[in-house]
This record gives C-alpha cells, structure tokens and sequence, in this order.
C-alpha cells in the first residue's frame, strides 16, 4: 500500500485520535504546530516529522514566513493532503492549498466556514434564515441598522472560534463606544440582532457531497452566555427520531450544500427564537467541534468523529468507497467547568451514568450516557450544582486586544 503524505496543522493541542487513526492506515504525517505546543502530549509514534511555527499573538502566525517554510518541505516530499485541525488553522491550510495547488477545501470555500459575515451572506443568500445583520465599515450603514433592529444586539469578531470577543450591547452609545474602541480592526467585526432562544450544535460527517453522520445537541447553558458570565457548561445529545433534531438535520443538510463543502467534519450551530420558534443559522466551521464534544458525541453513537474524519480523507486519497458504522442509540450529556484546583476529586462524581472523566488541568470535566435521556439531565443539573457550591471558579472575560 502506498504510503501518502498528509501534513496537519494546528496551533493548539488537538487532533490526536486523527493523527493516530491516519498513521494506522499507513499514511506518514506531518505535524505543523506552534513553538509553544512542543511539551504537548503529541501522539508522538505516529508523527513522522514536526515543524514548529512562532506565535506572532495567540493563534497566530505569520503566513508568509509558514508559506516559504512550506515550500522547504515540498523540495523532498511529495504531500497528498493539509489538513487544518482547529478552527484558527483552516485559513492556513486554505493558504497552503492555494500556493501549492493541493487538493481540498480553497480560499474562497473556506471563508463560508470561517469569516461569520461571509457564512451570514451566504445564509442568507440562500434562503437560510439568520438574524437581521450588517458589516460595520460604513457608519451611515450601522446607523440604518439600529434604526430598524432595536436593541440588543451583538457584536462579533467575523473570524473568531468559540464565543471569544463577542460584546452585548443595549444602547447607542454603548454600540458607538465599542466600535471607537475597536480603531483599525472595526472590519473584522460584524453586528447582529440578538436572539434570545435555545442554541443548538449539529456534528456532522460528509463524504463526496453527502453527510454520512449526524449528531444533534442542545446547549443547556451556551457558550456566550459561559464566556461572559462564567459558569458551566452543559450540553446533550438530542433523540434521533425526535422532531428537533428532524429540524436540524434539515437545517445542516441546507447549509452545508450550500456552502460547498465536500469532504470532512463540520461542527454547525443553530438558535430557536423563543418569540417565533423559528430556526435561525449561527455559524458552522469545517472542524471537528471543540471544548471536547467529540467525547459527548462518541458516548451516545460509537463514532468517533475524529477518526472517522481520517478515514474520509484516507478513502479520498485512495479513492476508496467510505462508510461510517451505523450509530448507537444512547442519549449523553457533557459538563465542563473552571476550577479552582488542578486535579479535581472526581469521587463525589462517579456513578453509573459516567462513562469519561477528561483530564483538563484546573477544569472538570465529566461525560454521562444512558438509554434514558431524563436521567442524563438529571446527572447533568447535579453536578453543576456540586460544581457551583464547591469548585467553581470564575475568571471575567478580556476585552479582544487591538494592535
């Protein structure tokens, strides 16, 4: 069989599993990573040679110099694939794949998936539903918008992961405030009307233009509302044969065809207004989701995505057929949370419904599974209630810098 040779970057510490499972297919792997990652428990026996990329900030590099690097290694090896393991990366990878003309996922696919103006306008382009939204290059345009949106609304970064540098705001001057702050990086910023509602995520795996895999959750406390007020987080798998996640495998399937993506993972998230009880399109990235929802996903169907992701893009390089096991039919919930100490006491935790315990240093970090969806909240809701009494601890969200 012949060896292929994938390069994956990452500028934090993920993607172990996937580098595990293409290695076990016999692929030799390239490992691009930050210089501060080099003490990381990399999965080091399937990685064949690792380059290590300065940080000009957190999570970011400086192309150029990753671009001319690049082309170092393609003197003497030949890559087959780039793959991008979180969603800082994907603009890399695209970068690479450009210059270097290598198959997968360009510059301009991959702005759908990273950009959240770029994602929004293509929503709404075509015929997704998204909360009203505007750029915020041009004043008068920011002014037409809160003329007919009320408030609140939200500011955000168009190319942030997670819910990092998102503001609330109430009023005009507190929007006029922000955008004075925010100087030159203003256009990296977009404004959206705030919807109050339910957040939902949809995990996903597609091959040649098909999902092959879904798996739907709801938020039971979101990340926004986690970044910036502190807290725990608290998510669980939805029945597979329920009405919403019926919805939100529609929703996916209409974003997801839209947007042109192929191959891979994809990590999308929805809100049900609480006033109209419609579904409205947040953001999607073409990653595998983080803050360890790949565990909550693998407890309630067997799959692990990560993995599967890799035989996918081992099955595109060999042009194989590809296809995923049926999923099991468990519901799981996952709770994560700051705390005070490095190593929690997982005793007062433990029960029948706890099937994984994830080592985060100063976090909890607890996965249950059972047949019985009422049992997995009740075993969620506990915890956060043991976690809130005697662990928590609250860090307040900082600003985004500017530079």
């Amino acid at each position: 069989m012949e060896e292929k040779t994938i390069v994956c970057i990452s500028c934090y510490y993920k993607g172990y599993d996937f580098m595990d499972e293409m290695k076990k297919l016999g692929n030799k792997i390239i490992l691009v990573t930050s210089e501060n990652l080099k003490e990381k428990n990399w999965p080091w026996e399937a990685i064949d040679e690792v380059f290590y990329m300065p940080e000009m900030k957190p999570s970011v590099w400086n192309l150029e110099h990753l671009v001319q690097g690049f082309s170092h290694i393609m003197k003497t090896r030949k890559v087959n694939a780039v793959i991008a393991l979180d969603d800082y990366d994907v603009e890399k990878a695209a970068l690479i794949r450009e210059t270097f003309r290598i198959p997968g996922m360009g510059q301009t696919t991959h702005r759908y998936f990273r950009d959240k103006l770029a994602m929004r306008q293509k929503a709404k382009d075509s015929g997704i539903n998204v909360p009203e939204f505007t750029a915020v290059f041009n004043d008068q345009e920011v002014e037409n918008f809160i003329s007919k949106v009320s408030a609140p609304w939200v500011l955000k970064p168009r190319s942030e992961a997670s819910a990092s540098g998102i503001k609330k705001l109430k009023t005009r001057e507190e929007l006029l405030q922000a955008l004075e702050k925010l100087g030159e990086e203003r256009h990296l910023f977009l404004l959206e009307s705030f919807k109050p509602g339910d957040v939902y995520h949809v995990d996903s795996l597609t091959f040649n233009k098909e999902i092959v895999f879904t798996s739907a959750s709801k938020y039971l406390a979101p990340p926004m509302e986690v970044s910036h007020e502190g807290g725990v987080f608290r998510t669980k798998t939805l029945g597979r044969y329920s009405d919403e996640f019926k919805a939100l495998d529609e929703a996916n399937k209409k974003v997801l065809l839209n947007f042109g993506l192929m191959n891979g993972a994809t990590h999308t998230e929805f809100i049900r207004g609480k006033a109209d009880g419609k579904w409205y399109f947040l953001e999607t990235s073409s990653r595998v989701g983080g803050a360890h929802i790949p565990d909550l996903v693998e407890a309630s169907s067997n799959i692990n995505i990560w993995r599967e992701w890799a035989k996918i893009e081992d099955a595109l390089l060999r042009g194989r057929h590809y296809e995923v096991s049926k999923p099991t039919g468990y519901y799981s919930g996952l709770i994560v949370a700051l705390i005070k100490d490095k190593e929690p006491d997982y005793e007062q935790f433990k029960c029948e419904e706890a099937v994984k315990f994830i080592p985060i240093d100063y976090h909890v970090g607890i996965v249950y599974k059972s047949k019985d969806s009422e049992k997995v909240v009740e075993r969620l809701d506990l915890a956060a209630e043991r976690i809130h009494s005697h662990l928590l601890n609250i860090i307040p969200p900082q600003d985004r810098p500017t530079s």
